[in-house]
Formats: structure tokens, C-alpha cells, sequence
């Protein structure tokens, strides 16, 4: 960061005495201008263009840089959204699930105080777990896909690392 900021600094020298020579070529008529220091000029002149053009290829490559690690970034937190979204469909279908299974423990308990054993209310109750049960798993898997995925793109180097020059 330091060479930009010296290389500028150079330039804008350089400008700086080439606009000075100019004003003073102007005053000066064509017969008393020095051919070497003309030449010197000259060759400070190109030497400026070449490093501004230098500054201007590496800023473009710091930009490219940056927006490739934005766009990683996007499609990054796209799949974070996504594998959100999937989770929390999960877990309202987990939560359902655990609702039904409540009601359905509440009315088997009434059945029982009854002292009437119904075997469809025992038959709702286990569906009520047993679908709990799987909404518990499809949680689990999805937190899990959340995870490995997050740890695969880590490993892979899809995510990109800030570096110092940018």
C-alpha cells in the first residue's frame, strides 16, 4: 500500500515539474530552449505514463480480486439462506409433529382415566411419535447438511480468506 501511495506521490511530482516546464516553454521562445532538458522531460514523461499505467493495470486486478471474493461471498450466504430456510421448515414440521403427539397423549390419558383403553387413540398416539420421531431426524439431518456443507466449502477453499492487500 505504502508503493502506491509513493508511486502517486512520484507522479504527481513529476506532473508537477512537467506543468511548471510548460508554463515556462511558453514564456521562453523556441530558440532558447534547452534540447537536454527537453529530452529529460520527455523521458520523465513516459517513465510517469508507464507507472500510472502500471497502478491502473494493478487497481484493475485489485477490483477483479474483490469482486470475486464478493460474488463467493453472495453465492456463500445464498447457500447459508437456503440450508436456513430448509431447517426451518423442518423444525415447524418437528414442531407440528410434537403437537399433535401432545394431543394425542392428552386424549389417550382422558381414555385412560376413563378407564376405557381405545385402540385407536393408542394407534394415533404412536403415529403422533412416530412422526415426531422423523421430523426430529429430518432436523437433525438438516443441521448436519448445514454443517458439512459449511465445513466442505471451507476445506475446498470456496470461501475466500480476506487478505492484507485488499
Amino acid at each position: 500500500m505504502s508503493n502506491i501511495e509513493e508511486l502517486e506521490r512520484r507522479i504527481t511530482a513529476a506532473l508537477d515539474r512537467i506543468g511548471k516546464h510548460v508554463d515556462n516553454l511558453e514564456a521562453v521562445s523556441p530558440a532558447s530552449v534547452n534540447p537536454e532538458e527537453l529530452a529529460q522531460l520527455r523521458a520523465e514523461l513516459e517513465e510517469e505514463k508507464l507507472v500510472s499505467g502500471q497502478l491502473e493495470e494493478r487497481n484493475k486486478k485489485l477490483r477483479e480480486k474483490y469482486d470475486a471474493a464478493r460474488e463467493a461471498l453472495e453465492a456463500e450466504l445464498e447457500t447459508q439462506r437456503m440450508a436456513t430456510a430448509k431447517l426451518d421448515m423442518e423444525m415447524q414440521r418437528m414442531r407440528a409433529a410434537n403437537e399433535q403427539l401432545r394431543s394425542s397423549n392428552a386424549a389417550l390419558r382422558e381414555a385412560n382415566e376413563k378407564g376405557v383403553g381405545e385402540p385407536h387413540l393408542i394407534n394415533k398416539a404412536m403415529l403422533a411419535e412416530l412422526e415426531g420421531l422423523r421430523a426430529s431426524r429430518a432436523v437433525d439431518r438438516a443441521e448436519a447438511e448445514a454443517i458439512a456443507e459449511t465445513i466442505g466449502l471451507a476445506l475446498n477453499g470456496q470461501l475466500p480468506q480476506l487478505e492484507e492487500n485488499v
